[in-house]
């Protein structure tokens, strides 16, 4: 079993052996490593549950944003630049003969040094998952209130906060899967329920553009300061979309590792089966969704969609379902990190009751956030171009050329040079998206009360 980077300066030097045998210890009890008995088609529906989330409902939106040619070129580009990054991560996750990289900081050590390399990326992965749970928490409330105030339309008054409460006191439950691996049947579930919920919203967006068909398919705003605010929403939201490389090292960690079938092989495997089915649902969704409503469309295409009623109540209550489970999927690395940290650096003891208190704390605090700013839309573009670009796009990039060091000329040289071009559309999304995201927030919230 690999090793786990220790990340207190001061027990580096003290007693190797001891320190070696806590660490298989504690690896045996931490969620990403407790157990390596992952399939490769565990990684495929893991990933799907991963990517296509929430993100997904927006991309009509960040269409409506940054118009036709610009959105699908951003769909398309992001497609392809995540999907070799993703590949970078897979490749490295052991890239050390004999090590694995079981969690992202632990290969940012590596990369750029045990004094900096964990705090250069553990804040950033930290924040990927925390701002998806709350935007997942967001989209679940969302989702079953709609629900059920189109089966029972004489339950309107039940206010969104509620629904976001209910949402949480599920998580509270589930939170509870001792590790990565309990959890296949919760992705399973949630990876069927995301591809069949966009196709619903694809095939629902065609038949409602077949009667009312938008003729306005131009920007949203009509200013030249709201198109570029708009624009960078835009990228973020859809930067959003593209975010689940935050959990790819974890989700490898779950998978077996032999000379022999080494498991980068398994992990790529189901990636591939991924990544087919994401751009599927990609496209499809963000194409019908603006073709249908034009510059209209909601920040979630499901609230556009009306009739059928009961279809449009069964979309949404798949996003509800799917939403549970993308909640685990980036609550996972959370929960390892909080245990990690109570574990060796506090010195609790491990335990069932350390593991119900500290994962309730975080549902708690996650709820409450989402309480007080539920604005999809805003939140999508801002925490997508805050930090989603670093951790998807140019990060991996960045570790493959310190660590590998291609050589000139190869094609891994040359698919560098073209990250290096990622590297800088990414740090400029990072840079500016998050500005996009925060004036759609502050719009959104000036008719918004408090708990209400």
């Amino acid at each position: 079993m690999a090793t786990q980077a220790d990340h207190s300066p001061g027990n580096q030097n003290n007693g190797r052996s001891t320190t070696n045998e806590r660490r298989a210890n504690y690896n045996d009890w931490l969620p990403v490593t407790a157990s390596r008995e992952a399939k490769w088609w565990y990684s495929a529906f893991h990933n799907v549950t991963a990517m296509v989330g929430a993100g997904v409902l927006g991309l009509p939106f960040a269409m409506s944003q940054l118009g036709w040619g610009a959105g699908l070129v951003a769909i398309v580009v992001s497609w392809a630049i995540t999907l070799y990054s993703l590949w970078q991560l897979v490749e490295l996750h052991e890239a050390v003969p004999g090590k694995r990289f079981d969690r992202y900081p632990e290969l940012g050590e590596e990369a750029f040094g045990r004094k900096y390399g964990y705090w250069l990326i553990m804040p950033q992965q930290m924040l990927v998952q925390v701002a998806s749970d709350i935007v997942y928490n967001v989209t679940g409330a969302k989702s079953l209130k709609k629900t059920i105030e189109l089966l029972f339309p004489h339950i309107h008054h039940i206010r969104q906060t509620y629904y976001i409460i209910f949402f949480a006191a599920l998580q509270v439950v589930l939170s509870q899967s001792p590790n990565f691996n309990s959890l296949k049947g919760v992705s399973l579930l949630a990876a069927i329920m995301s591809f069949s919920y966009s196709m619903i919203a694809f095939v629902a967006s065609i038949v409602k553009g077949t009667h009312y068909h938008s003729s306005s398919h131009g920007v949203r705003s009509h200013t030249t300061a709201g198109i570029v605010f708009d624009a960078l929403n835009g990228m973020g939201t859809i930067a959003f979309a593209f975010a689940g490389h935050s959990v790819v090292l974890e989700i490898q960690a779950t998978i077996p590792s032999t000379s022999e079938v080494p498991s980068k092989k398994p992990m790529w495997k189901g990636v591939i089966v991924a990544y087919i089915i994401v751009i599927l649902c990609y496209l499809s969704v963000a194409i019908s969704g603006f073709w249908a409503f034009g510059h209209l469309v909601e920040d979630d295409v499901l609230i556009s969609l009306q009739r059928p009623s009961w279809l449009i109540a069964a979309a949404n209550f798949m996003v509800f379902i799917h939403v549970i489970g993308s909640y685990q999927v980036f609550a996972m690395p959370v929960f390892d990190q909080i245990e990690s940290c109570l574990v060796k650096n506090l010195n609790f003891t491990p335990s069932t009751m350390l593991r119900f208190v500290a994962r309730t704390i975080y549902v708690a605090l996650v709820c409450f956030v989402a309480v007080c700013v539920p604005f999809f839309g805003g939140l999508l573009g801002f925490f997508g171009g805050l930090v989603f670009t670093s951790i998807s796009y140019f990060m991996p990039c960045i570790m493959w050329l310190v660590m590998k060091r291609p050589k000139p000329w190869s094609f891994h040289w040359l698919a560098s040079w073209v990250s290096i071009i990622s590297i800088i559309v990414g740090v400029l999304i990072a840079l500016f998206a998050p500005i996009g995201g925060a004036r759609q927030i502050i719009l959104q919230a000036k008719t918004y009360k408090l708990f209400s």
